[in-house]
């Protein structure tokens, strides 16, 4: 499984980026995609600390609500 890192899409961008691990290590990007192990990879920097979580915030659709 890969990921589509796109900061243009990202929900929090300009409130997140500061700390995070995508704009820290690569600065802003308008697109990236990382496969599972260089996922794993990022997960395990940033659980020691080394380096800020992914902060990715993608916008998912909401409960349908019918209108009276």
């Amino acid at each position: 499984m890969t990921v589509r890192i796109d900061c243009d899409t990202c929900l929090v961008r300009g409130l997140s980026c500061h700390d995070c691990v995508v704009t820290v290590l690569l600065g802003p990007t308008p697109g990236l995609t990382i496969d599972d192990d260089e996922r794993q990879a990022l997960d395990a920097l940033a659980g020691s600390g080394l380096v800020p979580p992914l902060r990715m915030v993608h916008a998912v659709g909401g409960p349908e609500v019918e209108s009276a």
